[in-house]
């Protein structure tokens, strides 16, 4: 068991013979009690400090725990985000090369399309002017008949007995 200040002060020394001087060894004794006391008090205000710190190490500990969890928990989080994001990346890209695709086919359709109706309207082109030609050569070669001239040289009265005639034989 520990010494106490009040040990000490209450400790009663056996006289002997020409013994130790009572008032030096009191005043020592009190000066022991002093010393003792105070650094009791430092103890004890030391424990009190330690205790303290150790309330707060607990409770910093447990933040650091804590923060430890989160970062993980983050970490975790934006890896499961940066996957998401890859795989959405993915899906855009595969959508827009099937968006690519149908539209390049529907231009080749169209361009297809487009040059089948240019050969054919150039058939046409070439049909039409053939016919023109042979239209205008048929008109040509009537503006170059002999009728004409023989219209020129028609009077009008040979005209008139002309038509009486054809009338008469027709009825």
């Amino acid at each position: 068991m520990a010494l106490t200040p009040l040990d000490i002060h209450n400790k009663e020394f056996t006289r002997g013979f020409r013994g130790y001087d009572e008032d030096d060894v009191n005043q020592f004794l009190d000066h022991v009690i002093k010393d003792y006391e105070t650094i009791l008090q430092e103890k004890k205000a030391l424990k009190e400090e330690v205790d303290k710190l150790n309330e707060k190490l607990s409770h910093f500990s447990n933040i650091e725990s804590t923060l430890n969890k989160s970062i993980l928990v983050a970490q975790e989080t934006a890896e499961e985000v940066t996957q998401n994001a890859k795989k959405e990346a993915k899906l855009i890209i595969r959508e827009a090369e099937k968006n690519a695709d149908r539209i390049i086919n529907e231009a080749l359709h169209k361009s297809r399309t487009i040059a089948l109706e240019i050969e054919e309207l150039k058939k046409q082109a070439k049909v039409f002017r053939t016919r023109l030609k042979m239209l205008v050569g048929a008109q040509l070669d009537l503006l170059e008949n002999n009728d004409w001239e023989q219209l020129f040289e028609t009077n009008v009265g040979e005209v008139e007995t002309e038509e009486e005639t054809e009338e008469t034989s027709n009825a």
